[in-house]
């Protein structure tokens, strides 16, 4: 069975056929477009009358239409959107740092904090934070097998300090001979 989608398409091409020329001569038609989500809701056709149905999934019922999700059509755009837009048209008036029309001056102050960190994002300090992350980023790269070498050094030193031990702890004293009676 094919998939919803692709029913619908093979129904809107089976009715779209079955309207060609000679159906289509007839001006007194009436046709009805549906989108539907199953089968049982496609109305039946009736005489006089072409029904288009195309069956979509489940999924797509309470979402905008695929052709006016992705328009760059301005009547699709949000009133919101349409009003940031014209808020910055013309280089007078509010947010705009002229003394020209009332609210001129309001703008200034955002001009200030956009300069600001654009001067931030460019200074020399970035370039030392750049500079100062690679050599930190150089120095962990070794930093593990610098650590083992050393490791593996301490370990030599500490073999050889227990080994002089054990040596001395096994060899006699120069002095020392068989000791003498206790007391009685």
């Amino acid at each position: 069975m094919p998939p919803p989608a692709a029913f619908g398409a093979v129904v809107v091409l089976l009715v779209a056929a079955a309207a060609s020329p000679a159906a289509a001569q007839s001006a007194n038609e009436k046709v009805n477009m549906v989108i539907a989500y199953n089968e049982s809701e496609c109305p039946v056709a009736q005489p006089g009358e072409v029904v288009v149905c195309e069956i979509l999934v489940e999924e797509e019922r309470y979402r905008i239409p695929s052709n006016l999700r992705y328009s760059d059509n301005p009547a699709n755009q949000s009133l919101a959107r349409q009003v940031d837009q014209i808020k910055y048209v013309g280089d007078f008036g509010a947010m705009s740092c002229n003394p020209a029309g009332a609210g001129g001056f309001t703008g200034c102050t955002q001009k200030f904090i956009e300069a600001a960190y654009k001067d931030k994002a460019e200074e020399d300090g970035v370039r030392f934070g750049q500079l100062i992350e690679k050599a930190r980023a150089d120095r962990l790269s070794t930093i593990d097998a610098d650590a083992a070498a050393e490791q593996e050094r301490v370990e030599m030193i500490e073999r050889e300090y227990m080994q002089r031990l054990e040596r001395e702890r096994a060899g006699e004293l120069p002095e020392e001979g068989a000791l003498p009676p206790p007391p009685k």
